[in-house]
């Protein structure tokens, strides 16, 4: 891979972290995209900026990102944000979630990051994530390890449920069926030390990959919640797969990663709530 691919996913995540930082709990336009999915202008204004910068110097690459959807940058931008045409074509495709964490964001809650991939030929060969209140940068190129700030980043060795500080999340259609995953976070803390939910899908992947959490599942995501940081616990030595044992897809919506003593733990686990029909 070129250095210049992970140079710029590096300067693109610490330009979107200046600045998130800058207008963090500053007065910001707020809108809502569902009964509880928020959008600042923020958020569109990061992947604005990251659209230009790929569209400048790499034009034949595709963007797939939460505000704008998966559009190809040969068509350029306006003053209104991202415009173009749908394409799946494209060898190269970067994945951006310019806030994850944006509710956390909107009410002054400082757990969010951005996080950034890269899909070549359809399999994510890099990713970024970068955390700016606590500046931490997560990097992960396939086949050389993931690092934390330049330094190399492991899984924990932990092998008992009894053990293990989890990590989930809900979605956004939560309030619409939340049986099953009630259900799923009562099992977990009845096996587990605890179970943590912090809203920030990319950051909880960071951490496991980094070993402050043990384990991590969460149903109902987007690509760009996952991508970048199913490869950095990937590369941490971790494992990652679907919810019942799949091989993992960040298009699938759905992912459970640990660091691989746990994994056979927790897919059963999921998998007593699933026939249980909570």
């Amino acid at each position: 891979m070129t250095p210049l691919l992970l140079a710029t996913a590096v300067e693109a995540a610490l330009a979107a972290g200046r600045v998130q930082r800058q207008h963090f709990r500053s007065p910001i336009d707020i809108q809502k995209k569902g009964a509880i999915d928020l959008v600042t202008e923020i958020d569109l204004r990061v992947e604005r900026e990251f659209r230009a910068l790929i569209a400048e110097r790499f034009p034949d690459h595709g963007v797939l990102g939460e505000e704008g959807g998966d559009l190809e940058m040969r068509s350029g931008l306006n003053s209104g944000g991202a415009s173009g045409i749908e394409s799946r074509s494209h060898r190269h495709r970067w994945i951006i979630d310019p806030i994850d964490g944006t509710t956390n964001y909107a009410h002054g809650l400082a757990i969010f990051c951005v996080s950034i991939a890269l899909e070549i030929d359809g399999r994510t060969d890099l990713g970024v994530i970068y955390d700016p209140m606590a500046d931490e940068l997560f990097t992960a190129e396939r086949g050389c390890g993931a690092r934390l700030n330049g330094e190399p980043i492991q899984v924990t060795a932990c092998r008992e449920m009894g053990d293990a500080l989890l990590c989930t999340g809900f979605p956004y259609s939560v309030q619409e069926k939340p049986g099953h995953l009630i259900a799923g976070f009562a099992e977990f803390m009845k096996i587990s030390q605890a179970v943590r939910r912090l809203g920030s899908a990319a950051l909880d992947l960071c951490y496991v990959a980094s070993g402050r959490f043990d384990g991590f599942y969460e149903e109902t995501l987007k690509a760009w919640d996952v991508a970048a940081g199913a490869l950095i616990v990937e590369e941490a030595g971790g494992t990652v797969t679907g919810t019942a044992g799949e091989p993992f897809s960040p298009h699938a919506g759905h992912i459970v990663a640990s660091n691989g003593h746990l994994h056979a733990a927790m897919l059963s686990t999921l998998d007593t709530v699933r026939r249980r029909g909570a």
